[in-house]
């Protein structure tokens, strides 16, 4: 029965970031830190993330911006050093209740809304910080919304660029947990694979699907959504925070 709940999130949650381009890894995130240990979960996770965001980058991979790249590749092996250095391994509830709270905060921010990845500074900032959330809290959506719904890129370049930095960011986090932290929490191989397809699948159904939407129809939803996953999220973490 864990199993089949843990395949049916995996192809809900591609499907809904292949629409949107985000929500679905902290959906996910928040199932799988609730049914399995940190370790476990973050090495799960890591590898369907990967596998959903890098299939998603492939099938847009036209709309790639490529410039943004390398300056964010760059942060994020910062942020890899410095969480190396450190090995933090965190509590799950905490887990939740950071990645329940990060829209929030980027929102309440005003001088945050003004943050533009297509500036090269900015997508090395974006780099370093997204990833210090996947590796601390597993999913970062939230937190690199910010960084692209105000700049002037169209639903199709954000989600494809999303996509390819994501998937970085999450082998650097199945780095971290696997090879520096040490993991040895996990789950059957025959999950794996089988939470590996059905990414695939559903990513591909979600980025069929994001054709019906506009430009502005894509970001008032998105934002919309996530404000509304984000405050559940928190609500759980902070519940099982307090009574843990």
């Amino acid at each position: 029965m864990l199993e089949l709940i843990i395949i049916g999130a995996v192809l809900a949650t591609s499907i809904l970031s292949g629409v949107l381009g985000m929500a679905g890894g902290m959906i996910l995130m928040a199932v799988l830190v609730s049914t399995l240990s940190v370790g476990a979960a973050m090495m799960l996770h890591g590898a369907v993330q990967a596998t959903s965001n890098g299939s998603r980058s492939w099938f847009l991979r036209a709309h790639i911006q490529w410039r943004i790249l390398p300056a964010y590749v760059a942060g994020g092996l910062v942020t890899l050093i410095g969480f190396s250095a450190l090995t933090l391994v965190p509590d799950a509830d905490l887990i939740l209740m950071v990645v329940g709270a990060l829209p929030f905060l980027a929102r309440a921010v005003p001088h945050l809304r003004g943050l533009d990845v297509t500036r090269l500074p900015t997508a090395a900032l974006c780099g370093l910080v997204v990833t210090a959330a996947q590796l601390f809290a597993g999913a970062s959506g939230p937190l690199l919304d910010v960084f692209y719904l105000n700049s002037r890129l169209n639903r199709f370049q954000i989600i494809a660029t999303k996509a390819f930095t994501q998937t970085f960011g999450h082998l650097l986090k199945l780095i971290y947990y696997g090879l520096i932290v040490g993991t040895t929490d996990s789950v059957d191989a025959w999950v794996y694979v089988a939470a590996l397809v059905t990414a695939v699948t559903g990513t591909r159904i979600g980025t069929l699907a994001l054709e019906r939407f506009s430009d502005d129809g894509f970001r008032r939803v998105s934002s919309a959504v996530i404000l509304l996953i984000a405050a559940v999220v928190f609500l759980k973490g902070a519940w099982g925070y307090a009574t843990g």
